[in-house]
């Protein structure tokens, strides 16, 4: 009982349709045309009206018809399957009319032929006129597209500044087309190749922004608006921009930057093992003149600029160092700006929902919270627990509750030597704490040692200044990243505390004649 669905027309492999005998009421869909491989198709002994559909006739393969014992009525089709009397069976339907002659069939009422010309004309019109207006209306959004497209390339370029123009010829040159040899990182929203610029061949770092992303265009609005106005050492310097069409006539913006020829902290943390030429040595010393370098840079998007900003993706590969081992913090894509009023819900002008990077994105992030200034502090607290453990928020062993800030925070300060990272460890150390030491972790995620107590390493083996300059500094790490955003210090605070950590640690090092 009841209507055969139109939905059976989306069997397209459907070969063989056997539906007799089963009180089918209302008309044959006309979406059976649609099934191209069907060879037989019987709906004999049901109660199905109307007309035969006259796709019927354009399936190519129909060998076997047999529509009888139904209520169709009208015209039935003369091309195709119908050509055939032996192959369709169309008794029981008194009120079909027409076909070809053979089937002795009565002839159509010409009152039927009228209309269903008629009806015919009827339909050609309404289809030509929706044609039309479908050209006409994409027509005017193209044009509306264009202009709008034009305006925003007018306003990414103004909102750089006056730059230097370059093409996208430019850049294909720079980057030997945009070889995969050239190809150095990912950021938010693209990828990001070095380039040799201009006749002077500059080295620049260009990052090309990925279409594939439905956010990418927003995503470089915000990046540019962001780089429009704030000028500090350590933040990356935007060279250009370029906004024009590939020689594919494909859209194609890219942001051109200073090059930074030690890349990134994230590969001085984590060297890859098989590039042997990677110096992984950061030496303490060095590790701290780079917390105070990304320190200072946040101090001032927060603090300092025309306009406060929210970086919102803090991490250490988006912290990138010159020549001289100088931090320069890079990637705007998930930047936000704040109200230069003072406004308590401090709501953003970007709509870009914030994704940031696992281990590192305040945890409200993941919950829906609003960007704040308190989000990168978290992230600030995370990269300096790991520029000292060596160990990445997102390691296998933090697990069942175990995290990064929870790790540090159970081992500071006696069980220091413990969780810092080898490097910063004098090789007698390191000695000692691998015939001594082993760390392990019971199912309450507790620190075991086996053998000697270890805060005796500590005291013979480490220099009590060197010790105190590490628990202070990941003290700090461990204030940074509470998990409540009101406990966390801000960046003003920690930027001060961390030049007199330094200061106090140089001081101890002239006295003594030597740095660690």
């Amino acid at each position: 009982m009841g209507k055969l669905p139109f939905e059976v027309g989306n069997c397209l492999i459907l070969e063989d349709l056997y539906l007799q005998g089963n009180s089918f009421e209302g008309s044959l869909p006309s979406s059976i045309a649609s099934l191209k491989g069907l060879q037989h198709l019987d709906v004999s002994q049901n109660n199905l009206s109307g007309s035969i559909p006259k796709g019927i006739e354009k399936l190519p393969f129909l060998e076997y018809l047999n529509v009888s014992f139904n209520n169709f009525e009208g015209e039935v089709p003369t091309e195709g399957v119908f050509k055939n009397t032996s192959v369709i069976s169309l008794i029981g339907n008194a009120k079909l009319c027409g076909g070809i002659s053979k089937l002795q069939l009565p002839k159509c009422p010409i009152s039927f032929m009228k209309q269903r010309k008629s009806s015919g004309f009827k339909l050609a019109i309404v289809v030509v006129s929706i044609v039309i207006f479908l050209f006409l209306f994409s027509s005017f959004l193209v044009l509306y597209w264009m202009k709008k497209s034009k305006k925003k390339s007018t306003a990414i370029i103004s909102t750089i500044g006056l730059l230097p123009n370059v093409s996208y010829k430019e850049l294909y040159q720079a980057t030997s087309g945009f070889s995969p040899s050239n190809l150095i990182g990912y950021g938010s929203f693209g990828v990001v190749y070095k380039g040799a610029l201009g006749q002077e061949e500059r080295l620049v770092a260009i990052k090309v922004l990925s279409f594939q992303h439905k956010r990418s265009s927003k995503s470089f609005m915000v990046e540019c608006n962001a780089l429009r106005n704030i000028r500090h050492r350590n933040l990356v310097k935007i060279i250009t921009c370029c906004s024009s069409m590939d020689y594919s006539g494909n859209q194609f913006k890219a942001l051109v930057f200073e090059f930074m020829t030690n890349g990134s902290l994230d590969i001085w943390l984590h060297p890859e093992r098989d590039n042997e030429n990677q110096s992984s040595n950061l030496s303490l010393l060095q590790r701290l003149n780079i917390a105070i370098d990304v320190a200072s840079a946040i101090d001032y998007l927060h603090n300092h600029s025309s306009q406060p900003i929210i970086h919102c993706d803090l991490k250490p590969s988006n912290i990138l160092l010159d020549d001289d081992m100088v931090a320069h913090v890079s990637d705007f894509g998930l930047a936000r700006l704040l109200p230069t009023t003072d406004d308590s819900s401090q709501k953003q002008s970007s709509t870009i929902g914030i994704k940031g990077s696992i281990g590192y994105v305040a945890p409200k992030y993941g919950m829906g919270g609003e960007a704040s200034t308190e989000g990168d502090m978290h992230s600030y607290g995370i990269i300096l627990l790991e520029m000292f453990l060596g160990k990445r928020p997102t390691d296998e062993m933090f697990k069942d509750g175990l995290n990064l800030h929870n790790f540090a925070k159970m081992a500071l300060p006696e069980r220091l030597v413990q969780i810092l990272d080898p490097i910063l460890i004098p090789r007698e150390v390191e000695e000692t704490q691998t015939s001594t030491l082993a760390r392990e972790y019971n199912n309450e995620n507790e620190i075991q040692k086996n053998e000697e107590p270890l805060d005796i390493v500590n005291l013979c083996q480490i220099d009590a200044n060197v010790h105190k300059c590490l628990v202070s500094v990941l003290e700090i790490g461990l204030a940074c990243s509470m998990e409540s955003p009101k406990e966390r210090m801000n960046m003003e605070e920690v930027t001060r505390e961390m030049h007199l950590i330094k200061n106090a640690f140089l001081g101890s090092r002239i006295r003594r004649g030597g740095l660690f």
